[in-house]
């Protein structure tokens, strides 16, 4: 078996059995997945294109909404914006839009966002880093930390997800900027994933941190728009799930200095129905993890490791926009992925983000004009 899944478009047709979505039982919030009953709870709405959440550590929830704001939901209330949020470039796909917090939180209330922004060449990625006022009111101490080096005109796949390595260095996700050929100029922060410490300064173990071939920021190339990124916890490995063009969304594991092929090679083909590149494979290219096509648009990606869910334990969580579902993707004890659960299709729209809540809970925001914060808990006292 390679490393791509081998049931693949198999798993997209109706009646596979356990490779095909299961029919939602739903009443009053309760849904009959797979393997367990789950409860999905409204927490917020009327959030405009939240984009990504994070647990305070009194349990309350704070949000970024693509238009420009930052706010706080505690108990079902939601804030006024905070102040202090770096202006952003609101247009297409762009605005503000990850959100992490740094490990001492709790402590130091820093933070990390990411966003679009411009200057006199366009618009690109740009992160920050941050303080939260003792009051919640303001951003203090707003910083950027990276800023990619060549801006350019149009509002689409800025990637920019970031995820908080166990030493405290950044990994964040860069897209192509809908330049294709970008992904694959070693001098070119676009269709990459940057490696960064926590101040912006450049790790040691980056493997062009003298310069040379490449960026010294960089970790790996080849990417399309990687909107999902991070560790499993269990082992340490990095991974990212980026949306294709017609097919050919990704699950890779970014390596340094690796090349992982778009656009010399993918497994979709262009939205005019062309084929792109030179095929699915070449030497010196590394495969994907696992492919869907058609796509399923990803916006983010988690790999479950709370105790709420002991059956999810290992899975891939890919939140995904187009179909407007989860997907639970399992693995064997080889690390490949066998079968994909297809939950809340169509139920509560297009899900941007998923998180695992300290609780195990999962936590969700839904991209819509009408947002909503969402949480996903065990329906039954079995477990957790």
């Amino acid at each position: 078996m390679d490393a791509i899944s081998t049931f693949r478009f198999a798993a997209l047709l109706a009646g596979v059995g356990a490779l095909a979505g299961p029919a939602l039982a739903q009443s009053g919030g309760i849904i009959k997945t797979q393997e367990v009953s789950v409860r999905v709870e409204k927490l917020a709405e009327g959030l405009e294109h939240p984009w990504a959440v994070e647990v305070l550590p009194d349990g309350s929830y704070i949000v970024t909404e693509r238009p420009g704001r930052l706010r706080i939901i505690r108990d079902g209330k939601i804030s006024d914006p905070v102040g202090g949020v770096p202006e952003v470039n609101a247009r297409g796909q762009g605005g503000l839009m990850d959100i992490a917090l740094a490990p001492d939180f709790a402590t130091s209330r820093k933070l990390y966002l990411t966003a679009a922004t411009t200057n006199n060449r366009g618009s690109g990625t740009e992160a920050f880093s941050a303080t939260l006022s003792s009051d919640e009111k303001r951003l203090e101490n707003v910083t950027p930390i990276f800023t990619m080096r060549r801006f350019t005109r149009g509002n689409i796949q800025y990637g920019s997800r970031i995820a908080i390595a166990p030493d405290g260095s950044l990994f964040i996700s860069v897209g192509d900027r809908g330049d294709r050929d970008r992904s694959q100029d070693w001098k070119d922060d676009a269709g990459s994933i940057v490696h960064l410490n926590a101040d912006g300064s450049i790790p040691a173990d980056n493997p062009f941190k003298h310069g040379g071939k490449a960026l010294p920021e960089i970790w790996s190339k080849g990417h399309r728009n990687p909107q999902g990124i991070t560790f499993d916890s269990a082992d340490g490995k990095l991974y990212t799930v980026e949306h294709g063009a017609r097919g050919g969304d990704e699950i890779n594991n970014p390596e340094p200095g690796k090349n992982y092929g778009w656009p010399i090679i993918t497994y979709g083909r262009d939205y005019s129905g062309a084929k792109i590149g030179e095929g699915t494979a070449k030497e010196g290219l590394e495969q994907p993890l696992h492919y869907w096509d058609p796509s399923i648009a990803p916006g983010a990606l988690v790999v479950y490791r709370g105790k709420m869910f002991p059956e999810w334990n290992g899975n891939f969580m890919v939140a995904a926009l187009k179909f407007q579902l989860l997907s639970r993707m399992q693995r064997d004890s080889t690390g490949a992925f066998t079968t994909e659960e297809r939950m809340f299709e169509g139920d509560y729209g297009r899900i941007r983000d998923v998180i695992v809540a300290p609780d195990g809970a999962l936590l969700m925001v839904t991209d819509e004009d009408d947002g909503a914060l969402l949480r996903v808990s065990r329906a039954d006292d079995s477990a957790g």
